[in-house]
Protein backbone atom coordinates (compact mmCIF):
# COMPACT_ATOMS: atom_id res chain seq x y z
CA UNK A 1 0.00 0.00 0.00
CA UNK A 2 1.38 3.29 -0.14
CA UNK A 3 1.46 5.22 2.38
CA UNK A 4 2.60 8.68 3.83
CA UNK A 5 4.88 9.89 6.33
CA UNK A 6 2.92 8.40 8.82
CA UNK A 7 5.07 5.41 10.59
CA UNK A 8 3.75 2.07 9.94
CA UNK A 9 2.14 -0.26 12.48
CA UNK A 10 4.05 -3.21 13.50
CA UNK A 11 2.02 -6.47 13.46
CA UNK A 12 2.98 -6.76 17.21
CA UNK A 13 1.49 -3.07 17.76
CA UNK A 14 -1.63 -4.64 15.85
CA UNK A 15 -1.17 -7.90 17.15
CA UNK A 16 -1.61 -6.53 20.95
CA UNK A 17 -4.66 -4.13 20.27
CA UNK A 18 -6.77 -7.13 19.03
CA UNK A 19 -6.02 -9.37 21.86
CA UNK A 20 -7.00 -6.42 24.25
CA UNK A 21 -10.20 -5.44 22.05
CA UNK A 22 -11.01 -8.95 22.77
CA UNK A 23 -11.14 -8.75 26.14
CA UNK A 24 -12.67 -5.16 26.75
CA UNK A 25 -15.51 -5.48 23.70
CA UNK A 26 -18.33 -5.17 25.57
CA UNK A 27 -21.44 -3.89 24.63
CA UNK A 28 -22.32 -5.97 21.62
CA UNK A 29 -21.75 -4.20 17.67
CA UNK A 30 -22.52 -0.80 18.92
CA UNK A 31 -19.88 -1.04 22.08
CA UNK A 32 -17.21 -3.08 19.67
CA UNK A 33 -17.44 -0.79 16.60
CA UNK A 34 -17.05 2.25 18.94
CA UNK A 35 -14.23 1.52 20.54
CA UNK A 36 -12.39 0.29 17.25
CA UNK A 37 -13.22 3.72 15.67
CA UNK A 38 -11.78 5.81 18.94
CA UNK A 39 -8.53 3.46 18.94
CA UNK A 40 -8.23 2.98 15.12
CA UNK A 41 -9.29 6.06 13.89
CA UNK A 42 -9.18 8.53 16.45
CA UNK A 43 -5.68 7.63 18.60
CA UNK A 44 -3.80 5.62 16.43
CA UNK A 45 -4.94 7.16 13.07
CA UNK A 46 -4.00 4.00 11.47
CA UNK A 47 -7.38 4.09 8.84
CA UNK A 48 -8.76 6.94 7.98
CA UNK A 49 -12.77 7.11 8.86
CA UNK A 50 -13.45 7.07 4.79
CA UNK A 51 -11.81 3.66 5.07
CA UNK A 52 -13.52 2.69 8.05
CA UNK A 53 -16.85 3.56 7.09
CA UNK A 54 -16.48 1.78 3.63
CA UNK A 55 -15.39 -1.47 5.71
CA UNK A 56 -18.18 -0.93 7.79
CA UNK A 57 -20.93 -0.25 5.27
CA UNK A 58 -19.62 -3.82 3.79
CA UNK A 59 -19.48 -5.75 7.08
CA UNK A 60 -23.33 -4.48 7.97
CA UNK A 61 -24.33 -6.09 4.41
CA UNK A 62 -23.37 -9.86 5.33
CA UNK A 63 -24.88 -12.34 7.44
CA UNK A 64 -22.64 -12.90 11.05
CA UNK A 65 -21.48 -10.50 13.38
CA UNK A 66 -20.78 -7.13 11.94
CA UNK A 67 -18.05 -6.05 14.36
CA UNK A 68 -16.22 -8.70 14.10
CA UNK A 69 -16.05 -8.88 10.39
CA UNK A 70 -14.98 -5.44 10.71
CA UNK A 71 -11.78 -6.49 12.82
CA UNK A 72 -11.09 -8.76 10.07
CA UNK A 73 -11.39 -6.41 7.37
CA UNK A 74 -9.32 -3.65 9.13
CA UNK A 75 -6.35 -6.34 10.33
CA UNK A 76 -6.36 -7.08 6.74
CA UNK A 77 -5.90 -3.81 5.32
CA UNK A 78 -3.21 -3.21 7.72
CA UNK A 79 -1.16 -7.18 7.30
CA UNK A 80 -2.87 -8.80 4.95
CA UNK A 81 -4.77 -11.81 5.28
CA UNK A 82 -2.78 -13.01 8.87
CA UNK A 83 -3.26 -9.65 9.73
CA UNK A 84 -7.36 -10.82 9.05
CA UNK A 85 -6.93 -13.87 10.83
CA UNK A 86 -5.35 -12.79 13.90
CA UNK A 87 -7.96 -9.94 14.26
CA UNK A 88 -11.21 -12.26 13.75
CA UNK A 89 -9.82 -14.89 15.91
CA UNK A 90 -8.71 -12.53 19.09
CA UNK A 91 -11.77 -11.22 18.88
CA UNK A 92 -13.65 -14.18 19.94
CA UNK A 93 -11.11 -16.64 21.15
CA UNK A 94 -11.08 -14.63 24.74
CA UNK A 95 -15.19 -14.83 24.83
CA UNK A 96 -15.29 -18.36 23.99
CA UNK A 97 -12.70 -18.90 26.72
CA UNK A 98 -14.53 -17.07 29.16
CA UNK A 99 -18.12 -18.00 28.23
CA UNK A 100 -16.76 -21.88 28.60
CA UNK A 101 -15.83 -20.80 32.21
CA UNK A 102 -18.82 -19.62 33.07
CA UNK A 103 -20.94 -22.46 31.32
CA UNK A 104 -18.60 -24.98 33.71
CA UNK A 105 -19.72 -23.42 36.56
CA UNK A 106 -23.38 -23.05 35.62
CA UNK A 107 -23.73 -26.30 35.15
CA UNK A 108 -21.86 -27.01 38.54
CA UNK A 109 -22.86 -24.63 40.69
CA UNK A 110 -25.98 -22.64 38.78
CA UNK A 111 -26.01 -18.61 38.18
CA UNK A 112 -22.92 -16.80 39.38
CA UNK A 113 -23.64 -13.47 40.83
CA UNK A 114 -20.52 -12.56 41.26
CA UNK A 115 -20.26 -12.28 37.46
CA UNK A 116 -23.13 -9.93 36.85
CA UNK A 117 -22.40 -7.89 39.55
CA UNK A 118 -18.64 -7.35 38.83
CA UNK A 119 -19.80 -5.96 35.04
CA UNK A 120 -22.33 -3.75 36.69
CA UNK A 121 -20.14 -0.86 36.56
CA UNK A 122 -18.66 -1.78 33.39
CA UNK A 123 -22.05 -1.45 31.81
CA UNK A 124 -22.88 2.01 32.27
CA UNK A 125 -18.91 3.05 31.49
CA UNK A 126 -19.24 0.66 28.13
CA UNK A 127 -22.96 3.71 27.23
CA UNK A 128 -20.38 6.09 28.03
CA UNK A 129 -18.04 4.34 25.38
CA UNK A 130 -20.59 3.79 22.44
CA UNK A 131 -22.35 7.37 22.54
CA UNK A 132 -18.96 9.05 22.36
CA UNK A 133 -18.14 7.24 19.60
CA UNK A 134 -21.64 7.90 18.11
CA UNK A 135 -21.17 11.23 18.09
CA UNK A 136 -18.05 10.89 16.14
CA UNK A 137 -18.97 8.74 13.66
CA UNK A 138 -22.27 10.87 12.93
CA UNK A 139 -20.41 13.98 12.79
CA UNK A 140 -18.23 12.65 10.13
CA UNK A 141 -21.11 10.07 8.14
CA UNK A 142 -23.26 13.46 8.53
CA UNK A 143 -22.22 15.34 5.24
CA UNK A 144 -25.59 16.86 4.47
CA UNK A 145 -28.94 17.56 5.85
CA UNK A 146 -30.24 14.91 3.70
CA UNK A 147 -27.82 12.24 5.39
CA UNK A 148 -29.17 13.89 8.86
CA UNK A 149 -32.76 12.95 7.79
CA UNK A 150 -31.77 9.65 6.85
CA UNK A 151 -30.16 8.71 9.89
CA UNK A 152 -33.50 9.92 11.88
CA UNK A 153 -35.41 7.84 9.78
CA UNK A 154 -33.43 4.55 9.59
CA UNK A 155 -33.40 4.92 13.78
CA UNK A 156 -37.69 5.57 14.23
CA UNK A 157 -38.14 2.53 11.50
CA UNK A 158 -35.20 -0.08 13.73
CA UNK A 159 -36.02 1.33 17.65
CA UNK A 160 -39.58 2.31 17.20
CA UNK A 161 -41.28 0.43 14.18
CA UNK A 162 -39.08 -2.56 15.10
CA UNK A 163 -38.69 -3.22 11.67
CA UNK A 164 -36.11 -6.23 10.53
CA UNK A 165 -32.32 -4.45 10.08
CA UNK A 166 -32.26 -6.82 6.31
CA UNK A 167 -35.56 -4.96 4.85
CA UNK A 168 -33.53 -1.25 6.62
CA UNK A 169 -30.35 -2.03 4.84
CA UNK A 170 -32.22 -3.21 1.65
CA UNK A 171 -33.72 0.03 1.43
CA UNK A 172 -30.44 1.68 1.96
CA UNK A 173 -29.14 0.31 -0.79
CA UNK A 174 -32.07 1.21 -3.39
CA UNK A 175 -32.16 4.97 -1.99
CA UNK A 176 -28.51 4.61 -2.51
CA UNK A 177 -28.06 3.69 -6.04
CA UNK A 178 -31.16 6.20 -6.40
CA UNK A 179 -29.17 8.91 -4.76
CA UNK A 180 -25.96 8.08 -6.65
CA UNK A 181 -27.64 8.57 -10.12
CA UNK A 182 -29.59 12.07 -8.94
CA UNK A 183 -26.97 13.65 -7.84
CA UNK A 184 -24.55 15.27 -9.90
CA UNK A 185 -20.45 14.26 -9.41
CA UNK A 186 -19.45 17.96 -9.43
CA UNK A 187 -21.99 18.91 -6.40
CA UNK A 188 -19.23 17.51 -3.75
CA UNK A 189 -16.35 18.53 -5.35
CA UNK A 190 -15.05 20.78 -2.81
CA UNK A 191 -16.24 18.34 0.05
CA UNK A 192 -14.14 15.71 -1.26
CA UNK A 193 -10.80 18.16 -1.49
CA UNK A 194 -11.05 18.70 1.69
CA UNK A 195 -11.72 14.95 2.88
CA UNK A 196 -8.51 14.46 0.90
CA UNK A 197 -6.21 17.27 2.85
CA UNK A 198 -7.92 15.33 5.86
CA UNK A 199 -6.96 12.13 4.57
CA UNK A 200 -2.97 12.40 4.54
CA UNK A 201 -3.37 12.42 8.16
CA UNK A 202 -3.75 8.27 8.42
CA UNK A 203 -1.27 5.62 7.74
CA UNK A 204 -4.22 4.15 5.43
CA UNK A 205 -6.28 6.73 4.07
CA UNK A 206 -8.34 6.98 0.80
CA UNK A 207 -5.86 7.05 -1.87
CA UNK A 208 -3.96 4.07 -0.04
CA UNK A 209 -3.80 0.60 -2.31
CA UNK A 210 -3.78 -2.14 -0.23
CA UNK A 211 -0.91 -5.03 -1.99
CA UNK A 212 -2.85 -8.12 -3.26
CA UNK A 213 -0.29 -10.46 -5.00
CA UNK A 214 -3.00 -12.36 -6.60
CA UNK A 215 -5.91 -11.08 -8.83
CA UNK A 216 -9.26 -11.53 -6.68
CA UNK A 217 -11.09 -13.98 -7.94
CA UNK A 218 -7.64 -16.03 -7.71
CA UNK A 219 -8.14 -14.92 -3.99
CA UNK A 220 -11.75 -15.89 -3.91
CA UNK A 221 -10.90 -19.23 -4.77
CA UNK A 222 -8.15 -19.92 -2.90
CA UNK A 223 -10.10 -18.66 0.43
CA UNK A 224 -13.41 -20.95 -0.66
CA UNK A 225 -11.15 -23.87 -0.60
CA UNK A 226 -8.94 -22.98 2.76
CA UNK A 227 -12.41 -22.73 4.53
CA UNK A 228 -13.94 -25.52 2.91
CA UNK A 229 -11.62 -27.81 4.24
CA UNK A 230 -11.58 -26.06 7.47
CA UNK A 231 -15.14 -26.93 7.56
CA UNK A 232 -15.02 -30.52 6.85
CA UNK A 233 -11.82 -31.01 9.19
CA UNK A 234 -13.88 -31.24 12.61
CA UNK A 235 -16.55 -33.36 10.79
CA UNK A 236 -14.39 -35.45 9.36
CA UNK A 237 -12.32 -36.14 12.78
CA UNK A 238 -16.00 -36.78 14.29
CA UNK A 239 -16.67 -39.34 11.56
CA UNK A 240 -13.52 -41.46 12.40
CA UNK A 241 -14.11 -41.92 15.96
CA UNK A 242 -17.61 -42.85 15.08
CA UNK A 243 -19.25 -41.55 18.10
CA UNK A 244 -22.73 -39.82 18.56
CA UNK A 245 -21.62 -38.69 14.63
CA UNK A 246 -26.06 -38.13 14.22
CA UNK A 247 -25.45 -35.67 17.33
CA UNK A 248 -22.55 -34.07 16.05
CA UNK A 249 -23.54 -33.74 12.24
CA UNK A 250 -26.93 -31.78 13.69
CA UNK A 251 -24.91 -29.66 15.57
CA UNK A 252 -22.66 -29.15 12.78
CA UNK A 253 -25.54 -28.70 10.11
CA UNK A 254 -27.68 -26.48 12.31
CA UNK A 255 -24.91 -24.20 13.26
CA UNK A 256 -23.58 -23.53 10.20
CA UNK A 257 -27.12 -22.58 8.75
CA UNK A 258 -27.23 -20.43 11.49
CA UNK A 259 -24.03 -18.51 10.38
CA UNK A 260 -25.52 -17.96 6.93
CA UNK A 261 -29.18 -16.88 8.44
CA UNK A 262 -27.93 -13.60 10.89
CA UNK A 263 -28.54 -10.94 8.64
CA UNK A 264 -29.46 -8.29 11.45
CA UNK A 265 -27.28 -9.28 14.06
CA UNK A 266 -27.76 -11.85 17.33
CA UNK A 267 -31.14 -10.12 18.54
CA UNK A 268 -32.48 -11.27 15.02
CA UNK A 269 -31.11 -14.75 14.92
CA UNK A 270 -31.75 -15.84 18.82
CA UNK A 271 -35.71 -16.52 18.61
CA UNK A 272 -34.39 -18.76 15.62
CA UNK A 273 -31.87 -20.58 17.57
CA UNK A 274 -34.10 -20.58 20.73
CA UNK A 275 -37.17 -22.14 18.97
CA UNK A 276 -34.98 -25.02 17.02
CA UNK A 277 -32.73 -25.95 19.89
CA UNK A 278 -35.23 -26.38 22.64
CA UNK A 279 -38.18 -27.70 20.83
CA UNK A 280 -36.66 -29.68 17.85
CA UNK A 281 -33.40 -30.89 18.97
CA UNK A 282 -34.05 -30.28 22.88
CA UNK A 283 -30.57 -29.42 23.73
CA UNK A 284 -31.58 -27.68 26.46
CA UNK A 285 -34.74 -26.07 28.25
CA UNK A 286 -36.12 -22.34 27.36
CA UNK A 287 -34.85 -21.35 31.19
CA UNK A 288 -31.43 -22.30 30.24
CA UNK A 289 -31.78 -20.44 26.67
CA UNK A 290 -32.34 -17.47 28.87
CA UNK A 291 -29.87 -17.98 31.25
CA UNK A 292 -27.25 -18.49 28.34
CA UNK A 293 -28.20 -15.03 26.78
CA UNK A 294 -27.18 -13.48 30.34
CA UNK A 295 -23.80 -15.36 30.55
CA UNK A 296 -23.40 -14.41 26.80
CA UNK A 297 -24.20 -10.50 27.46
CA UNK A 298 -21.61 -10.70 30.33
CA UNK A 299 -18.43 -11.76 28.62
CA UNK A 300 -16.68 -9.34 25.93
CA UNK A 301 -17.07 -10.21 22.48
CA UNK A 302 -20.20 -10.58 20.13
CA UNK A 303 -23.40 -11.89 21.58
CA UNK A 304 -23.88 -14.08 18.68
CA UNK A 305 -21.29 -15.94 21.46
CA UNK A 306 -24.47 -16.93 23.00
CA UNK A 307 -24.35 -19.82 20.16
CA UNK A 308 -21.27 -21.44 21.63
CA UNK A 309 -23.48 -21.90 25.49
CA UNK A 310 -25.94 -23.60 23.30
CA UNK A 311 -23.54 -26.04 21.99
CA UNK A 312 -21.87 -26.66 25.31
CA UNK A 313 -25.08 -27.58 26.94
CA UNK A 314 -26.35 -29.85 23.93
CA UNK A 315 -22.82 -31.63 24.32
CA UNK A 316 -23.26 -31.82 27.98
CA UNK A 317 -26.65 -33.14 28.05
CA UNK A 318 -26.10 -35.44 24.95
CA UNK A 319 -23.06 -37.66 27.24
CA UNK A 320 -25.11 -37.42 30.51
CA UNK A 321 -24.00 -34.34 31.91
CA UNK A 322 -20.42 -34.68 30.05
CA UNK A 323 -18.01 -31.61 31.28
CA UNK A 324 -15.83 -32.59 28.19
CA UNK A 325 -18.36 -32.61 25.85
CA UNK A 326 -20.01 -30.00 26.49
CA UNK A 327 -16.38 -27.69 26.00
CA UNK A 328 -16.51 -30.38 22.68
CA UNK A 329 -19.98 -28.63 21.74
CA UNK A 330 -19.04 -24.60 22.45
CA UNK A 331 -15.80 -25.40 20.24
CA UNK A 332 -17.38 -26.70 17.70
CA UNK A 333 -20.37 -24.38 17.52
CA UNK A 334 -17.91 -21.54 17.87
CA UNK A 335 -15.89 -22.80 15.13
CA UNK A 336 -19.25 -23.23 12.92
CA UNK A 337 -20.50 -19.78 13.64
CA UNK A 338 -17.49 -17.97 12.88
CA UNK A 339 -15.97 -19.74 10.21
CA UNK A 340 -18.40 -17.92 7.39
CA UNK A 341 -16.89 -14.72 8.60
CA UNK A 342 -13.45 -15.25 7.63
CA UNK A 343 -14.84 -16.49 4.23
CA UNK A 344 -17.04 -13.13 3.56
CA UNK A 345 -13.91 -10.38 4.57
CA UNK A 346 -10.94 -12.46 2.55
CA UNK A 347 -12.48 -13.17 -0.35
CA UNK A 348 -15.02 -10.02 -0.45
CA UNK A 349 -12.24 -7.43 0.59
CA UNK A 350 -10.12 -7.12 -2.14
CA UNK A 351 -13.25 -6.58 -4.25
CA UNK A 352 -14.54 -4.49 -2.06
CA UNK A 353 -11.58 -2.01 -2.30
CA UNK A 354 -11.52 -2.07 -5.80
CA UNK A 355 -14.64 0.13 -5.35
CA UNK A 356 -13.34 2.53 -3.44
CA UNK A 357 -12.44 5.30 -5.89
CA UNK A 358 -15.96 4.82 -7.73
CA UNK A 359 -16.93 8.27 -7.15
CA UNK A 360 -20.78 6.90 -7.93
CA UNK A 361 -20.67 3.83 -5.69
CA UNK A 362 -18.89 6.04 -2.99
CA UNK A 363 -22.19 8.65 -2.97
CA UNK A 364 -24.23 5.54 -2.75
CA UNK A 365 -21.79 4.18 0.47
CA UNK A 366 -22.66 7.70 2.19
CA UNK A 367 -26.13 6.75 2.25
CA UNK A 368 -25.65 3.23 3.90
CA UNK A 369 -23.35 4.97 6.14
CA UNK A 370 -25.59 7.59 7.19
CA UNK A 371 -28.37 4.38 7.69
CA UNK A 372 -25.74 2.46 9.52
CA UNK A 373 -25.57 5.84 11.80
CA UNK A 374 -29.02 5.30 12.71
CA UNK A 375 -29.26 1.67 13.20
CA UNK A 376 -26.06 2.28 15.80
CA UNK A 377 -28.09 4.96 17.51
CA UNK A 378 -31.08 2.04 17.93
CA UNK A 379 -28.75 -0.03 19.78
CA UNK A 380 -27.89 2.54 21.75
CA UNK A 381 -31.13 3.28 22.73
CA UNK A 382 -31.90 -0.52 23.37
CA UNK A 383 -28.85 -1.08 25.34
CA UNK A 384 -29.42 1.92 27.28
CA UNK A 385 -33.22 0.41 28.41
CA UNK A 386 -30.84 -2.62 29.60
CA UNK A 387 -28.49 -1.05 31.25
CA UNK A 388 -29.85 2.48 32.71
CA UNK A 389 -33.18 1.63 33.26
CA UNK A 390 -34.73 -0.92 35.58
CA UNK A 391 -38.71 -2.10 35.33
CA UNK A 392 -41.13 -1.68 37.61
CA UNK A 393 -44.68 -2.94 37.42
CA UNK A 394 -44.30 -2.72 33.76
CA UNK A 395 -42.57 0.46 33.90
CA UNK A 396 -38.99 1.92 32.87
CA UNK A 397 -37.63 3.92 35.56
CA UNK A 398 -34.00 5.26 36.11
CA UNK A 399 -31.35 2.97 37.94
CA UNK A 400 -29.88 6.60 39.61
CA UNK A 401 -26.64 4.31 40.27
CA UNK A 402 -26.06 3.64 36.61
CA UNK A 403 -26.87 7.07 35.69
CA UNK A 404 -24.49 8.50 37.78
CA UNK A 405 -21.41 6.16 36.79
CA UNK A 406 -22.89 6.91 33.31
CA UNK A 407 -22.61 10.44 33.32
CA UNK A 408 -18.94 10.11 35.27
CA UNK A 409 -17.89 7.92 32.79
CA UNK A 410 -18.44 10.17 30.06
CA UNK A 411 -16.67 12.91 31.96
CA UNK A 412 -13.41 10.94 32.50
CA UNK A 413 -13.33 9.96 28.98
CA UNK A 414 -14.10 13.59 27.39
CA UNK A 415 -13.29 16.19 29.71
CA UNK A 416 -9.97 14.32 31.11
CA UNK A 417 -9.14 11.89 28.49
CA UNK A 418 -8.67 8.73 30.90
CA UNK A 419 -7.15 5.98 29.03
CA UNK A 420 -9.91 3.60 27.79
CA UNK A 421 -8.54 0.65 29.29
CA UNK A 422 -7.60 2.16 32.59
CA UNK A 423 -11.50 3.26 33.10
CA UNK A 424 -13.15 0.11 32.47
CA UNK A 425 -10.47 -1.36 35.16
CA UNK A 426 -11.78 1.08 37.74
CA UNK A 427 -15.58 0.42 36.70
CA UNK A 428 -14.81 -3.38 37.13
CA UNK A 429 -13.39 -2.46 40.38
CA UNK A 430 -16.98 0.06 41.60
CA UNK A 431 -19.35 -3.46 40.17
CA UNK A 432 -17.03 -5.18 42.82
CA UNK A 433 -17.17 -2.85 45.43
CA UNK A 434 -21.03 -2.94 45.10
CA UNK A 435 -21.16 -6.20 45.07
CA UNK A 436 -20.09 -6.73 48.96
CA UNK A 437 -21.19 -3.42 50.42
CA UNK A 438 -25.01 -4.25 48.64
CA UNK A 439 -24.64 -8.33 50.04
Amino acid sequence: MTTNNLTSPTFREAFLFWLKLGFISFGGPAGQIAIMHDFLVDKKKWISNSRFMHALNYCMLLPGPEAQQLAIYTGWLLHGKKGGVVAGVLFVLPSMLMLAMLSMLYVMFGNVPLVGALLTGLKAAVMAIILTALIRIARKAWVSRFHIILSLISFVLIYWWKLPFTIVIIGAILLAVLYARLIQPQTNQRDDRIANDDEQRYFIHRDSMHIQTVSPVRNALKVFFTCFILWCLPAVLIFLTGSEVAFWKSLILFFTEAAFVTFGGAYAVLPFVAQVSVEKFQWLSAAQMLDGLALGETTPGPLIMVLAFVGFMAGYHQYQAGLLAGIAGLCITTWYTFLPGFFFILAGAPFIERSKDNLTLNKALSVVSAVVVGVIAGLTVYLSEKILFITSHGVLQPDYRQWMWFIISVVALVRFKINLIVWIGISLLMGLIRFFIEG
